[in-house]
């Protein structure tokens, strides 16, 4: 169990009116009013979390651009035990650090090279073929389909089993345990538990019944490093370490590519006039994609990090041992960033969009996200080019309480 903050509460939490739980909602149909609302008013504010701790809520484009590139605030010292928790308690350090216990044991490279620009196990065709196939399977059922199942999730369990190199037939067991980890309400803290172990234990398997030479993936690319590769300042992860990350790369990349699939189809398919200047330009494909990352609502927890000193954040004084939460969404929506942000735009220019955080906070995953979704996006547009919602937007349901938000289902109709 977690503890509260080492500071008392400032500003709001001493006043008797109760704290706003965040968050607000978890829905992806749009932005959350009270996060306009907070923008508007107060733009580093008091709330309180799913886990009951109070933090600093930051809901502006400069505020949380100064958090993500000032040393006072950090991500690393959140996974110690003694910290104050956003959702659910973490279970070990390297859940909430993973690029940094990489980076010590000399594996960061190694995972960097295969989520860079060029992603060597994940070429194009192979992509497209494989969205070709879900969108086939769909088609194949008849109208309505469900293009959440079909597509978002069909393309995100198999980009990330082939990049760790995992049996695609274990994606059904996997992703079911990857939805219930990313559950900001659970049960029982012992489930969450049980579930992680179960997760963990599977990478330990598979990487355990890798041959020498023969890497099926990054996954055992990881572990032979681990094993053999090691220079002096280098510090080898255990065994449960590796596989602890191992299960956050699949949970992380599987939850946020599926959620950020769903969310975007799901925005587009409400701009047929963007859908047919992309087919007959299908080039503007990655200025799209831009625009999608910037409004599509995807996150149903935000961004944490842990003071480290005291500071000034605009009007707020956040003293060490607090937590401050970026929602990455609002900033996103910010007047003083972006021109007219409640419109769509898909050949805004210059978009400096934080979807994927800010300099030395930047997501590793950014460039697997942006590329594959070009591709996937392109043959979706290609293959049906009479898709359409199946029912009014406000009709389309979301998944509770997900850290990454998801609809339950995406139905359309071509």
């Amino acid at each position: 169990m977690t503890t509260p903050p080492q500071a008392p509460a400032p500003g709001p939490a001493a006043h008797d009116e109760p704290l706003p739980h965040y968050p607000f909602s978890t829905k992806g149909d749009r932005l959350a009013p009270e996060l306009d609302e907070l923008r508007g008013r107060c733009p580093v504010a008091k709330v309180r979390t799913n886990s009951g701790e109070q933090a600093w809520l930051v809901t502006g484009y400069e505020m949380a651009r100064r958090v993500l590139r000032d040393r006072s605030f950090a991500r690393s010292a959140l996974a110690e035990t003694d910290r104050p928790a956003q959702d659910t308690p973490i279970l070990a350090p390297e859940l909430l650090d993973a690029m940094n216990h990489l980076d010590r044991a000399g594996l960061r490279d190694e995972v960097l090279r295969s989520l860079g620009r060029d992603q060597p196990e994940l070429p194009a065709d192979w992509v497209a073929g494989i969205t070709a196939e879900g969108l086939d399977a769909m088609v194949g059922q008849g109208s309505p389909g469900d293009l959440q199942r079909h597509f978002a999730q069909w393309v995100a369990a198999q980009c990330m089993c082939r990049l760790l190199g995992l049996p695609f037939a274990d994606h059904d067991w996997l992703t079911v345990r990857a939805d219930l980890d990313l559950t900001m309400v659970t049960p029982a803290p012992e489930e969450l538990a049980r579930n992680w172990e179960e997760i963990r234990a599977y990478m330990d398997a598979h990487m355990a019944g890798r041959r020498p030479g023969e890497p099926r993936g990054l996954a055992d690319r990881l572990a032979d490093l681990n094993a053999t590769h090691r220079k002096p300042t280098d510090r080898k992860l255990t065994d449960r370490q590796l596989s602890n990350i191992l299960a956050v790369l699949f949970v992380s990349g599987y939850e946020d590519f599926a959620s950020f699939l769903g969310v975007g189809a799901f925005n587009l398919l409400q701009h047929p006039e963007v859908m047919d200047a992309v087919r007959a330009r299908p080039q503007t494909m990655p200025q799209c994609v831009e625009e999608l990352l910037r409004c599509s609502v995807v996150l149903g927890n935000a961004i944490p990090r842990f003071v480290t000193r005291d500071a000034d954040l605009g009007p707020a004084q956040v003293k060490e041992g607090e937590m401050i939460l970026l929602s990455l969404d609002a900033v996103n929506f910010d007047s003083t960033a972006f021109t007219d942000p409640k419109s769509f735009t898909p050949t805004r220019s210059p978009n400096p969009h934080l979807r994927f955080g800010y300099g030395r906070h930047h997501c590793p995953g950014a460039h697997l996200v942006r590329r594959q979704s070009d591709t996937a996006f392109r043959v979706l547009l290609a293959r049906l080019p009479d898709i359409r919602l199946a029912v009014p937007p406000a009709d389309v349901s979301w998944h509770p309480n997900r850290m990454a938000i998801m609809p339950a289902e995406v139905p359309v109709t071509w």
